[in-house]
């Protein structure tokens, strides 16, 4: 029987503890995933390592848009995965391409054996590859651990087809992480219709602000509707979300 991973991806100390608590395997920490996610702070990153109790994995993405990245940001990304390294983290997630669309191989190989010996996962980069095959023997010659992905598709539901397709080619060489729009209503079906053993999701909710001031403004930027509310996660959701898939 094949044995079920499921990766909370956390933005914030309150989902980690949630992650902790509702029995999840591993955490993968961002900030801002309302941009699609970001390298998280010195302060979070330590603060998940010491309170969660989880593996914490955190994502090297120096800013929003496309992944195909500079030289400046390249080394911005190798000073952030030695930051991390120093401050307790037990793995990493990446992502860089080439003007083309294929995997940049030189940099993802750096990266990994930088990372060395802790894990390297692949992000949603994958997805935007020009080639979802080509693009999986890439990665697995870099080196890394596991790709993130929801089989090219806008989320896990749609790709489900060519998740499962991915996960036989991978043969047990990488393993292939469902993420994207995962939910815990579909997290049984996906578990039967893809056939792998890792998924991940942030599962996150609205919740209204606790300030109890009039508002007189709102943020220009905020990505909620008004400004003061925020996103956290409920472990009961994680226990659900696990619950699930192990019992497809």
């Amino acid at each position: 029987m094949r044995k079920i991973i499921f990766e909370l991806c956390a933005e914030s100390l309150q989902a980690c503890l949630a992650a902790r608590e509702g029995g999840a395997d591993r955490i993968e920490l961002c900030t801002a995933l309302s941009e699609g996610g970001l390298t998280p702070s010195h302060g979070l990153t330590r603060a998940a390592v010491l309170r969660s109790g989880l593996p914490v994995h955190v994502l090297l993405r120096p800013r929003s848009g496309d992944f195909n990245y500079t030289d400046d940001e390249f080394a911005v990304m190798r000073e952030d995965l030695l930051h991390a390294r120093s401050l307790g983290a037990s793995g990493f997630v990446l992502g860089i391409l080439r003007m083309d669309g294929t995997v940049d191989l030189e940099r993802t190989r750096e990266l990994v054996e930088l990372a060395a010996p802790f894990e390297v996962t692949f992000h949603r980069a994958f997805d935007y590859t020009n080639s979802l095959e080509q693009a999986l023997e890439d990665v697995i010659a870099t080196g890394c651990r596991r790709v993130l992905t929801s089989g090219g598709e806008p989320d896990v539901l749609s790709g489900a087809d060519k998740l499962a397709r991915l996960v036989k080619v991978a043969d047990g060489r990488i393993d292939i992480a469902v993420g994207g729009g995962l939910r815990v209503k579909d997290a049984k079906t996906l578990a039967r219709a893809t056939g792998a053993s890792h998924f991940h999701g942030s599962l996150r909710r609205s919740e209204a602000g606790r300030m109890q001031h009039e508002r007189r403004w709102v943020l220009e930027d905020a990505d909620s509707l008004d400004g003061t509310s925020r996103f956290v996660v409920d472990s009961a959701d994680v226990l659900d979300m696990i619950e699930n898939l192990r019992s497809a």
